[in-house]
């Protein structure tokens, strides 16, 4: 994977050219890598989760299907 600024440097280069949906594309890989990361951060530090919590967060993660949207 590339650096944080080499991702930035890809998305407003595609920006700059005008491929909107490519910029698109690299802006939701690059936000998923800094949540990742974060979320790697946060959990190595804190206590152990409950089965619970573990459902909850991933209940947050979770994209809703069609059915649930509506």
């Amino acid at each position: 994977m590339a650096s944080p600024a080499a991702q930035r440097t890809a998305i407003a280069r595609a920006c700059r050219y005008g491929d909107h949906d490519e910029a698109n594309r690299l802006r939701r890989v690059y936000k998923a890598g800094r949540l990742a990361e974060h979320i790697k951060q946060v959990v190595s530090t804190a206590p152990p989760l409950t089965t619970e919590q573990v459902e909850q967060l991933r209940s947050l993660l979770r994209l809703p299907t069609t059915e649930e949207a509506a």
